[in-house]
């Protein structure tokens, strides 16, 4: 079953299928590829669009992302010093999918899977804004207190605001200014995942 289940993933991977060009890519039986169907749906891995085709879900979306975003997100912990979070939006909510721990003592800790409120701290103001010129943000003590954060807004081809790349760590070491030390260091890292995304 796991393995028919991969062929219906690994057929919507190019494109979004309808359930009869999936039968088609799969040879599975219609009751079978329905029934697989609809259980990746329930999971999130598969997603169906406004025409009713399958494609990959968002659970499988952020794999993707997480793979290309990693080597910038490291090297942007690098650079700063300081905690990296990337974050997808969620409903009402933001998910944390990718956290690298600053080497201090002293640092930000934001689990993998977090689920963050949309209306406080930096990656959630740059995630409100689907697209526009709102492509970077910074917060001090918003969510927590001690902490700032900057964050910058990945895109999708489209130009919608699909994630945000933060650094966050302690006031004392960031100070109550930190879009001045990390904003260009944040946006040229969600740059980075854009290309490696696309590519």
């Amino acid at each position: 079953m796991l393995d028919k289940a991969v062929s219906i993933l690994d057929a919507v991977e190019v494109s979004p299928l309808t359930l009869s060009q999936l039968i088609d890519a799969t040879g599975l039986s219609r009751a079978t590829a329905h029934r697989l169907a609809a259980a990746l749906e329930v999971h999130g891995l598969l997603e169906r669009d406004d025409s009713g085709r399958f494609g990959l879900g968002p659970r499988m979306a952020d794999q993707s992302l997480v793979r290309a975003a990693l080597p910038a997100l490291e090297a942007l912990r690098d650079r700063t010093g300081e905690s990296v979070q990337l974050y997808v939006p969620r409903g009402n909510a933001r998910v944390c999918v990718v956290s690298l721990e600053s080497p201090h003592s002293l640092r930000t800790i934001v689990p993998v899977g977090a689920v963050l409120p949309i209306d406080r701290g930096s990656a959630a103001r740059v995630l409100r804004t689907s697209a526009g010129h709102h492509n970077w943000a910074e917060s001090v003590e918003e969510r927590e207190k001690g902490v700032a954060s900057v964050s910058a807004a990945v895109h999708d081809a489209a130009g919608r605001h699909i994630a945000a790349v933060s650094v966050s760590g302690p006031v004392e070491r960031t100070t109550r200014g930190p879009g001045k030390r990390y904003s260009r260091a944040v946006i040229e890292a969600a740059k980075q995942v854009e290309a490696a995304a696309r590519s």
